[in-house]
C-alpha cells in the first residue's frame, strides 16, 4: 500500500481455506496516518506466510492489530519488516484453535533518529500439541531512536503438549537509544514439552569494528557488516 493522504484506515480479511498454501507481501510506503484491522483465518491443513514490510516516509504513524485463528494442524508465519516512519505499532495475535498448528512470528527492526518501533504480540494456546516460535532482533542507531518489544504467551488447561519460545535481542548502535523488552508466560497446565522466552540488549561490540577495520574494510561497511550478521538468524 502507499499513502498520500493525511489520515487513512483498513480492514483486511485473509481467509485461507482447507489444505490451501499461499504467500502474502504487503508493503507500505509514502505518508500518512494509518490505522488497519487485518484478520487471518487459516483453515485446517493449510499454510500462509504473511510478510509485512514497512517503508513509510518520515512522519507517518501506523497502527494495527493484525489477529490470525488457526484450525488443525495448519501452518502460518508472520513476518514484520521496519525501516521507515516516526511511530509504527504492530499487534500481531495468534490463537490456536486446533490440535496440531504451528505459529512463527519474525520481526526485524532498524530504528534510526526520531524512530519508534513497537510491537506487543499475544499467543493464546487454547488447543492440545501446538507449537508457537517467536524471534525478533531490534537494531537502534541515534540517541532518539526507540523500540518496544512485548511477548505475552498463554498456555491454558485444554492446551497439553504445548511447546514455546520466544525471543527478543537488541543492538545499541549508539549512546541514547532505548530498547524496552517484556517478554511474559502464563502456564496453567503442567502438562507441556516445553514453556520460555529469553530478551538481551546490549552496545555495539567495538572489538568486532576493530577486528574488520583493521582488515581494510571502512568504518561505515565495517558497522553494515555487523548489523548484518546480527540479523542474519532472522532473515534466514
Amino acid at each position: 500500500g502507499t499513502g498520500e493522504s493525511e489520515i487513512g484506515w483498513a480492514n483486511i480479511v485473509v481467509d485461507v481455506g482447507d489444505q490451501a498454501s499461499v504467500t502474502i507481501v504487503i508493503e507500505y510506503s509514502g505518508s500518512a496516518r494509518y490505522a488497519a484491522d487485518t484478520s487471518v483465518l487459516v483453515a485446517d491443513g493449510a499454510h500462509l506466510s504473511l510478510v509485512q514490510v514497512h517503508e513509510w516516509d518520515d512522519g507517518t504513524l501506523h497502527d494495527e492489530h493484525i489477529g490470525a485463528r488457526l484450525g488443525r494442524d495448519a501452518s502460518y508465519r508472520y513476518s514484520s519488516v521496519s525501516l521507515g516512519g516516526e511511530l509504527v505499532r504492530v499487534a500481531p495475535t495468534v490463537r490456536f484453535e486446533g490440535p496440531g498448528s504451528k505459529a512463527e512470528l519474525l520481526g526485524v527492526c532498524f530504528a534510526g533518529p526520531g524512530q519508534h518501533f513497537e510491537s506487543r504480540l499475544y499467543v493464546d494456546h487454547a488447543a492440545p500439541s501446538c507449537t508457537s516460535d517467536v524471534l525478533s532482533k531490534n537494531a537502534l542507531l541515534g540517541d532518539t531512536a526507540r523500540t518496544v518489544w512485548v511477548g505475552d504467551v498463554r498456555i491454558r488447561p485444554e492446551a497439553p503438549g504445548t511447546s514455546s519460545y520466544e525471543m527478543n535481542r537488541n543492538l545499541l548502535l549508539s549512546d541514547g537509544a532505548r530498547a524496552d523488552s517484556v517478554p511474559n508466560l502464563e502456564i496453567e497446565t503442567g502438562e507441556i514439552i516445553g514453556a520460555g522466552h529469553a530478551s538481551a540488549t546490549g552496545r555495539f561490540d567495538d572489538l568486532q569494528l576493530f577486528y574488520l577495520q583493521s582488515r581494510g574494510i571502512a568504518h561505515d561497511e565495517a558497522q553494515r557488516l555487523v548489523v548484518r550478521g546480527f540479523f542474519a538468524d532472522v532473515i534466514d
